[in-house]
């Protein structure tokens, strides 16, 4: 049984207290109840009631974190264990980023490298969503944020970091070895500015990738929620890897708590992660159109890290659980949400009916409309294609008499 009622989010009423470079709790942030959750991440006191006339921190501050967990169907029935999943969407940005860009930026306050009350710049490269955490806590803080990013990135994911204020600079889509890639951009460009004399703003570059905040915010945010809302009964927890915060640093809090549970690391097709933990070899075989995971090299969040069970997964398979996530659970996510529900079911599969293996879902599938949910795009990927999301002729050849009864109703309905 979960120990949290999948009927809410789980808080507003947790809090952040800082441990030293991160948010010793990101389960939402609220100070007056810090000293009870960092002393033992008991989950039933995240439901505590709260002073609200003592709470002087922003919605997005108290929105990160405190994420439900849901029971996945499908996934479940197909596996005989329980497949369980955080639903990092239900963060104020929109996914699990939230979490990394919200510690990152307190911890560079800590360290004084940037200051409240002071025109500050946050720079990054970054495929979209940590991009828009940042965008959004910068803008609480007041502080400004300039986001690099691959041209090849939805047009969904870009207009929402226009939204969230972020003034992008688009660079062209080429590997990271290549020194125009967008995080070798956003690093040369944070130096620029910070090497400018005649300016007088604090800046920022967050550096997800070695920023090891990030890392931290998972140890000591999503991991103990994670232990909490299962009451420990957890045999497993697997995601893929993007910048490695989120998978190295759930699975450090876990491995302290829990000896025996086993990690698994997801990644899609052309990750040369995945080659490396296989034969030690930084190589990528194949490719995705999965965005913002499927790393090509080892990051600072990453050192220290090693996966007990290993998947790749194709965008076949991808596609094949996100349609079913759709249709059996009522969850409309994104690629790397589906990646991730693959690697569990697989790691559920390697260990046998009975366990309780745990994911994330990181973002909705609103922010892929134009690639994830387009027939035209799938069809040019030879990718399968939702029958809900095929032209309404090809449907109607599927089921014509829904067609047939909703068109004869429609007819009725317009002549009143």
């Amino acid at each position: 049984m979960l120990a949290m009622a999948s009927g809410s989010k789980a808080m507003a009423t947790g809090s952040m207290a800082m441990a030293p470079g991160s948010m010793a709790m990101a389960t939402g942030s609220l100070r007056k109840v810090s000293a009870g959750l960092a002393g033992g991440n008991n989950y039933a006191r995240m439901m505590s009631t709260v002073n609200w006339d003592d709470c002087g921190l922003s919605a997005f501050e108290q929105g990160v974190g405190g994420t439900r967990m849901l029971k996945l169907k499908r996934a479940s029935e197909l596996t005989q264990c329980n497949i369980l999943a955080k639903c990092e969407f239900e963060n104020p940005g929109g996914s699990i980023k939230d979490r990394a860009a919200l510690s990152m930026i307190l911890d560079a306050e800590k360290r004084g490298v940037l200051k409240r009350g002071e025109k500050g710049i946050i720079i990054e490269g970054t495929a979209g969503n940590t991009g828009i955490g940042l965008a959004l806590a910068a803008a609480v803080f007041g502080y400004k944020c300039v986001i690099c990013i691959a041209s090849s990135q939805s047009e969904e994911k870009k207009n929402t970091l226009r939204r969230a204020g972020a003034h992008l600079v688009e660079v062209p889509a080429v590997p990271y070895r290549d020194p125009n890639n967008y995080v070798h951009v956003a690093k040369r460009l944070a130096e620029a500015i910070e090497s400018n004399s005649e300016i007088s703003y604090r800046s920022l570059y967050a550096n997800q990738w070695d920023n090891l905040a990030n890392r931290q915010a998972h140890e000591h945010g999503t991991g103990p929620e994670i232990l909490a809302q299962t009451g420990g009964k957890i045999d497993a927890f697997s995601c893929a890897m993007g910048t490695g915060g989120t998978l190295t640093g759930v699975a450090k809090f876990l491995r302290s708590k829990l000896p025996d549970v086993k990690i698994g690391l997801t990644d899609p097709c052309g990750a040369a992660i995945y080659r490396y933990f296989k034969d030690g070899e930084l190589r990528a075989e194949g490719s995705s159109i999965s965005e913002g995971i499927g790393q090509g090299r080892i990051t600072g969040n990453m050192e220290g890290f090693s996966p007990d069970l290993l998947f790749e997964i194709p965008d076949t398979e991808m596609m094949d659980v996100m349609l079913d996530l759709q249709r059996f659970d009522g969850l409309a996510v994104g690629g790397s949400s589906a990646i991730n529900v693959a690697g569990a079911i697989r790691v559920a599969k390697e260990l046998g009916p009975g366990h309780t293996v745990c994911t994330v879902l990181c973002d909705l599938g609103e922010r892929y409309a134009s690639k994830l949910y387009n027939e035209h795009f799938l069809h040019s990927k030879g990718l399968p294609v939702a029958p809900w999301l095929k032209s309404v002729a090809d449907q109607k050849i599927v089921d014509e008499e829904f067609f047939r009864v909703v068109e004869t109703a429609t007819d009725v309905a317009k002549k009143h």
